[in-house]
């Protein structure tokens, strides 16, 4: 049997996602449940929030379930850094 490699590199990226006033606190809780997605600020129905994950694709899938929630008007990707994580811990390495 293939032994699993292990992913090579780790992505993280930030987000503003816009809500209807009226549902925030909703939209709050059901972004709160979603793995490695972290909410930093709420203003005026702008959430900031951060996602991490092992490709691109996991982040644009995650991002695209969080603007399918009642009360989303719109999610947009503002930065993503991707991580070598072999030489992430590397001291003899400048990134």
């Amino acid at each position: 049997m293939a032994e699993r490699s292990r992913p090579r590199f780790h992505h993280i990226s930030s987000a503003v996602v816009s809500a209807l006033p009226a549902q925030v606190e909703a939209v709050l809780a059901r972004i709160a449940e979603l793995p490695e997605t972290e909410i930093h600020r709420v203003e005026n129905g702008k959430i900031v929030i951060v996602l991490e994950g092992s490709s691109t694709g996991v982040i644009g899938d995650r991002l695209a379930a969080i603007s399918l929630i009642d009360g989303v008007l719109s999610a947009n990707m503002v930065f993503e850094q991707i991580e070598d994580l072999e030489t992430l811990d590397d001291p003899g390495v400048i990134p």
